[in-house]
């Protein structure tokens, strides 16, 4: 399995509560695809550079996940599915540069 990191922005409309909870739940949408959760940042609310779908802001999330390659198809399908989600960058996590 690879290491990913998963730039989330979700909607300012959200409260903290549910917030939490669509965090949880794509954790464990990541647990049902055989991956695991290796640490999960709530960066807050933070402006747009310009607009996305009438918002000017929202709140951002970045998560370090492994996942095996034959389901990264299938769980972006699914972010895109989720209504609460205004945009993600899903990418390979980079590895951490070695000191000699």
């Amino acid at each position: 399995m690879k290491n990913y990191e998963l730039l989330t922005i979700f909607k300012p409309s959200l409260d903290s509560e549910e917030l939490d909870k669509i965090v949880d739940k794509i954790s464990e949408e990541i647990k049902s695809y055989k991956g695991n959760v290796e640490s999960v940042d709530k960066m807050g609310r933070k402006k747009l550079a310009y607009d996305v779908q009438g918002f000017r802001d929202g709140y951002f999330t970045t998560m370090v996940v492994s996942l095996p390659p034959e389901s990264i198809v299938e769980f972006k399908r699914n972010l895109k599915l989720n209504d609460n989600i205004l945009r993600f960058m899903f990418m390979e996590a980079a590895k951490k540069a070695q000191t000699v």
